[in-house]
């Protein structure tokens, strides 16, 4: 079976590889090639990028969305929401790889999903997820005696912060506490702040260069420190989580999903 697939965000740097991806994939077809409104792209053959032609043009019709399989968004939270609602209607499932939703949006996808499947994950790479269920097991295993912080770095040109990755390596730290990551996160300290309270989470954020995505949870204790770190040296590790996620999606109604449904990690 021949998953159609279309793209959100196709001039920028994930949507170029989320489309080298897709026309690179036995299984795979490029349906849909989307792009916000007066972007200098549109009109352009979607692989035009890659040096190559694939036969389709890039547009700002979300009526392109009709008969695809699955739409895959890397783009702002207020586009994918706008994707997403339209997805809706047409009965395509979404993967969201979108990262700065506040809670409202947050509601909206978990309300879609009641009509299509959706994979909503801060990260689509196999490792950090695997990462994930290793923090897990840490924050287990090191449940006391231990200070958590949180440390990330990415590319100059990132424009949120904590990295969603980092907020939800705290979230999986906080849940296998027992803690609520709202009410225990430190985003920022300066000046004379006191002894470091040990039912929290810190967190770091560095920007600079062309950093693709570094993370490091660290555990210091007294003694000891052990740091659980993953480092992106190239941004096809996210397409390929992506293909992944739109392959499990094949034959689900509907649903809320993440990326460790669709590696099996639950």
């Amino acid at each position: 079976m021949t998953i159609k697939i279309a793209i959100a965000g196709s001039s920028g740097r994930m949507g170029k590889m989320l489309i080298e991806a897709t026309l690179g994939a036995d299984d795979c077809q490029l349906h849909a090639a989307l792009d916000r409104a007066g972007s200098p792209a549109i009109g352009q053959d979607a692989a035009a990028g890659l040096g190559r032609e694939c036969g389709v043009a890039i547009t700002d019709d979300l009526a392109a969305l009709k008969d695809a399989d699955v739409l895959i968004d890397f783009t702002r939270p207020e586009g994918t929401l706008a994707h997403l609602e339209r997805c809706r209607e047409y009965g395509v499932n979404v993967i969201i790889g979108t990262t700065g939703f506040e809670a409202e949006g947050k509601a909206s996808i978990e309300a879609a999903s009641k009509d299509i499947s959706i994979v909503y994950a801060q990260n689509m790479s196999a490792g950090v997820n695997l990462v994930f269920k290793l923090l897990e097991i840490a924050a287990k295993t090191l449940a006391t005696g231990y200070d958590i912080e949180i440390v990330e770095m990415h590319h100059r040109m990132k424009v949120d912060a904590p990295s969603g990755t980092a907020i939800r390596m705290g979230e999986v730290v906080a849940d296998a506490l027992g803690r609520d990551l709202k009410e225990c996160a430190v985003y920022g300290r300066e000046g004379v702040t006191g002894e470091r309270d040990p039912s929290t989470i810190g967190f770091a954020t560095l920007r600079g260069g062309d950093v693709i995505g570094d993370h490091t949870v660290v555990f210091a204790g007294m003694g000891e420190r052990v740091e659980i770190t993953h480092k992106a040296s190239n941004r096809s590790i996210y397409a390929q989580g992506s293909l992944r996620a739109a392959r499990f999606l094949s034959g689900k109604p509907c649903g809320l999903f993440d990326m460790q449904d669709v590696l099996g990690l639950r």
